[in-house]
């Protein structure tokens, strides 16, 4: 699988190479010009280089499962298959026999469509049962579903925060927790990421000048870009301390981490003690869809009808949801232990293997392992080298991160082995060297 470089064949890619490998999307967000298409314009043709070139790894059609391995087509057409670190299914449930006839069983007596919105006639029994199941899970017995993961995390932010209250959110949290706070007020406090002393000065700052307005606090179980988590006890307490509430994004690590699924709110002893979490099912569970969970039953519908992703969106579908339920039952059962084990066991693997090889990764052990490439330039041709090479992993490249400070984010599921890991370990290595050669990056 893996390819040898020859020394001509570098020295005409290096000097091929041109504006598929300078600049970044943010080029083209605040582009003047009265003509509104100009920027979507520019923005195309500049993608469309990268394309021609196998430097556009993005908006990739997937071929079958997303499973351990699988097939990939790129915008350009070429089709690569390998080693599938691409997918978010952390606990390989998309195919499994229970999954599948829960979701035919719900199609048979529901059909396929909630035809409404939660604040009308869009909820289904199940949905019911759903909430009350998550609840029991999460020890945070109030639970609203939504239609998706970003429209919980920026629909509970604009329902609950109004214009004259504050936001103190870690500065590297996740687009739709920063979308709903820019959205809801202009009293937007970033804190230093994971600091919080840097939380405690400016809950103190902004009660002693404001003491008559709200304050939510907002923070990740699991970063999904760094993998790592921050001290929830601490938040929590700061939060009570200055009359705050805390608000928990749990998307990356509920279910699949965790004795019990619980994830880092279980694993750091606070499961049933946090103001508000906020979670998608699109990484575990499965399916589109995410939630809201409290323990004030009043919160619960007040974002029912206050928060307009709930309120103008239709329901979850019944098939959507059945598929929820079928996975919350197997996270909770035996079964879904031996499938965190298999999972932790693979991310393990593939850590250990990588940081043999000489690569960077960050974080902690978590589905998700950030692995660092550096320089923007260098990564898209890493990114290219392993597809061809059969390793599909997810480049993330500025501004979703610091400039050249691009990386994978492999993700894990417990479909991989040690021995599939060790394999993407040695496949990263190879064509991160020949992209290193390709554009002439010295480490």
């Amino acid at each position: 699988m893996e390819r040898t470089v020859e020394n001509n064949t570098v020295g005409e890619e290096v000097s091929s190479h041109g504006a598929e490998l300078k600049g970044s999307s943010f080029d083209f967000l605040t582009q003047p010009g009265a003509d509104l298409a100009a920027k979507a314009r520019s923005f195309h043709a500049w993608a469309q280089r990268r394309v021609a070139h196998g430097v556009f790894p993005y908006a990739k059609r997937l071929g079958g499962r997303p499973g351990a391995t699988a097939e990939l087509t790129l915008l350009n057409g070429q089709r690569h298959a390998g080693l599938n670190f691409s997918s978010q299914e952390y606990l390989s449930l998309a195919r499994h026999p229970k999954v599948c006839a829960a979701a035919q069983e719900a199609m048979e007596r529901y059909g396929v469509h909630s035809a409404g919105s939660t604040a009308l006639a869009g909820n289904v029994e199940e949905a019911v049962a759903l909430e009350a199941e998550l609840g029991e899970l999460l020890q945070t017995p109030e639970v609203l579903l939504f239609p998706t993961g970003w429209a919980a995390g920026f629909g509970a932010i604009k329902g609950l925060v109004r214009e004259s209250d504050h936001i103190v959110i870690d500065q590297l949290a996740h687009n739709c927790l920063h979308e709903g706070a820019r959205a809801a007020t202009p009293n937007v406090h970033l804190h230093r990421h994971l600091d919080a002393d840097h939380v405690e000065r400016l809950l103190k700052r902004v009660r002693q000048r404001d003491p008559h307005n709200g304050i939510l606090l907002v923070t990740e179980g699991c970063f999904s870009m760094d993998a790592d988590s921050p001290d929830i006890a601490r938040l929590q307490a700061l939060a009570h301390a200055y009359g705050a509430l805390l608000m928990v994004d749990v998307a990356h690590d509920l279910g699949c981490l965790g004795p019990n699924g619980g994830g880092q709110i279980e694993l750091q002893g606070m499961l049933g003690k946090v103001d508000l979490v906020m979670g998608s099912f699109s990484k575990t569970f499965a399916s589109n869809g995410g939630f809201v969970a409290s323990h004030d039953r009043a919160i619960k519908e007040y974002l029912r009808f206050y928060a307009a992703p709930n309120t103008f969106s239709n329901a979850l579908s019944p098939v959507q949801v059945a598929i929820i339920r079928a996975c919350v039952a197997i996270v909770r059962s035996e079964e879904g232990a031996e499938r965190r084990a298999r999972l932790m066991s693979a991310i393990l693997a593939l850590r250990s293997a990588l940081t043999e090889q000489g690569v960077t990764v960050l974080g902690h052990p978590s589905p998700i392992v950030p692995v660092m490439l550096g320089h923007d330039a260098t990564a898209r041709v890493a990114s290219r080298e392993m597809a061809e090479a059969g390793l599909l992993a997810n480049l993330v490249e500025y501004p979703a991160v610091s400039l050249n400070s691009a990386r994978l984010r492999m993700q894990v599921m417990a479909d991989h082995t040690p021995e599939l890991a060790e394999t993407a370990a040695r496949l990263v290595a190879s064509s991160l060297q020949r992209a290193r050669a390709i554009t002439g990056e010295t480490r």
